[in-house]
């Protein structure tokens, strides 16, 4: 049996995106193939997995990492899944462990479990291993930041997600210009422009300042001109004090 990393598991609230305020179970995966300005999340590999002792404790067990899958599944499904929307795979970028996901995945979709994928978009080939046992796919789309670019990448994978319910964040900040919102707005409204799209200004992190709420009612009004379904959304698990 396959082994897998794993960063942490816990019962909480999600705090991003359309489904703000749903319970969820996240199991956070290590690694990640960008190193975004204003990520927020640890994605080194730890010598331990650590697992919450009760929700909202803050208070964690350890256990040796990496973990083998059947392991894992138990634990998982120790778990009250009928309080919890869904499971939450996350990250780091999780799509970086593709083959052990695509063994993983299926038992527990075999539980009654909805899976919850938390992606970067930009691994369009790995997210084909996975997509038979995903539900609902949450998808960045990564602005450029030192001089990367990922939109083809993102047309690819946004394309791949369509088979199932998908929506799109893009995380904005003071600094974020006119031109890559337009390339955004473009890349999704040319795909389809129904795609539920989640606006997400940064929490100030590093140097990266929270846009003005002007800022954030033009971009809202640029992106409504072409697509119905644009929301404003910060992260609310921070200020709620939630992992």
């Amino acid at each position: 049996m396959l082994k897998l990393p794993v960063s942490e598991i816990f019962s909480s609230i999600q705090g991003e995106g359309p489904y703000v305020g749903f319970r969820q179970i996240f199991l956070r995966l290590p690694n990640c193939n960008l190193r975004c300005p204003y990520c927020d999340t640890a994605t080194t590999m730890p010598q331990q997995l650590r697992i919450e002792t009760a929700p909202g404790s803050g208070i964690f067990d350890n256990i040796n990492n990496p973990i083998f899958i059947d392991n894992l599944i138990e634990l998982l499904q120790s778990y009250d899944f009928s309080i919890h929307h869904s499971l939450s795979v996350t990250g780091g970028e999780p799509l970086m462990w593709g083959n052990e996901l695509r063994v993983l995945l299926p038992f527990l979709k075999e539980k009654g479990i909805k899976i919850y994928l938390e992606t970067n978009g930009t691994m369009p080939e790995q997210l084909l291993q996975v997509l038979p046992w995903v539900d609902i796919i949450s998808m960045d789309i990564k602005l450029p930041f030192n001089g990367q670019t990922f939109w083809a990448l993102h047309e690819s994978f946004l394309r791949n997600s369509l088979k199932k319910e998908v929506f799109v964040k893009i995380v904005v900040h003071q600094g974020t210009s006119l031109k890559e919102l337009q390339n955004a707005r473009d890349l999704i409204a040319g795909i389809d422009p129904l795609i539920q799209t989640i606006l997400q200004p940064v929490t100030t992190t590093q140097g990266i300042i929270t846009p003005k709420p002007y800022q954030l009612i033009e971009w809202q009004s640029f992106f409504l001109r072409k697509m119905p379904n644009v929301r404003v959304i910060p992260q609310t698990h921070v200020f709620m004090g939630q992992l």
